[in-house]
This record gives C-alpha cells, sequence and structure tokens, in this order.
C-alpha cells in the first residue's frame, strides 16, 4: 500500500498483519479523493476506525490542515505511529488511542469540528449506524462538512439519520462509500 496523492505520494504505508485491520484499498483512496478534490486543502479531516492511518493520511497529503486519528487496536496503533513518522505528518497529526464510540461519547462537543469525517469500522461490526448516529446528533461534522463510510456490500444498510443526508454512494467490489451532509432544515 502507498500514499497514491499529494506531497507524500509515493510513499510507503506499513499494515499489521491479520485480520483486525483491513486498511482501505489504494483504488478506493483514489475513487474517494476524486470525489472530495477541491474540499481536503486547509480542512480538518478525522478519521474514526483508522487502523493504519492510510486515509487520513492521504487526506494530510493532499493538504489537509490536520488530522485526528481514533483507533484502539494496539498493532494497528503501532503501524500508525509509523506511518506519520515516515509520511512525515506527525507535525500535523493528533492520534487518540479509543475505541471510536467513547470517544465520539466523551469529545466535548462544539469544541471540535472537522470539515471530513471517514468512518472505516469493520466490515461485520454493527458500531457504524451508531458511530454515525452520533456524529449526527452532535456538532462535530462542520456545517458545510462532509461524513464518509465505508463499508461492506454485504452489511445490512444504515438508515440515514436524522440530522445528516445521504448525498452520494459509491459501490466498488465488496465496499460501498456513502457520503453524508447535514441536513438543510
Amino acid at each position: 500500500m502507498r500514499v497514491i496523492g499529494g506531497l507524500a505520494r509515493g510513499r510507503r504505508i506499513l499494515a499489521p498483519r491479520g485480520r483486525h485491520t483491513r486498511p482501505t484499498s489504494d483504488y478506493l483512496r483514489e475513487v474517494l479523493f476524486n470525489l472530495l478534490t477541491q474540499q481536503v486543502e486547509g480542512r480538518m479531516f478525522l478519521d474514526l476506525y483508522a487502523g493504519t492511518g492510510a486515509v487520513g493520511i492521504e487526506a494530510l497529503s493532499r493538504g489537509a490542515a490536520g488530522a485526528v486519528f481514533v483507533e484502539h487496536n494496539r498493532s494497528a496503533l503501532t503501524m500508525l505511529y509509523r506511518n506519520l513518522e515516515t509520511s512525515g505528518f506527525r507535525d500535523r497529526a493528533e492520534v487518540v488511542p479509543m475505541e471510536v464510540l467513547r470517544y465520539l461519547r466523551r469529545a466535548t462537543c462544539g469544541s471540535r469540528q472537522f470539515d471530513l469525517i471517514f468512518l472505516d469500522p469493520p466490515y461485520m461490526h454493527t458500531d457504524a449506524a451508531a458511530a454515525i448516529g452520533l456524529i449526527a446528533s452532535t456538532e462535530f461534522l462542520a456545517p458545510t462538512g462532509i461524513a464518509i463510510l465505508e463499508r461492506s456490500t454485504k452489511a445490512i444498510p444504515i438508515e440515514v439519520p436524522p440530522g445528516l443526508a445521504l448525498i452520494r454512494e459509491v459501490r466498488h467490489g465488496a465496499a460501498v462509500l456513502q457520503l453524508y451532509r447535514q441536513e438543510v432544515m
């Protein structure tokens, strides 16, 4: 796996062995960042279920002002720290070693907003609906921000929570990217 665009283009991203981490494929990251082309530079990025940090590092490489990575798996955290060091983005990154739902519940609402929020829970994990619901019911997502959920095509579809509107869905292989914005009242 490599960073596919921006300042760190071509830099290798390390991933732990085993089934606990399933990094977003290079192709799917390319699709995602092609969709977000004008919306990354200078923005704040939140990478939930960060794993190796591939998506957040891609955002930093493409000009994001900063990124927060939330991950609780120890082997993934080890790789995440190494990937931030080797890509040269440690100074623009914050790593939170915590479970995602706990982070979303504990973080002070309104104190920090993100322009882009990426969620990539384990494909058969049941936290995805709860996490996107918490994002919808808090002020994590900036008013003009976008939340992106990566999920399996085999997973039960998630109901769009009140407060968010599904604006785009892209399918590739076993993965689906769903893009949400705050609902306009």
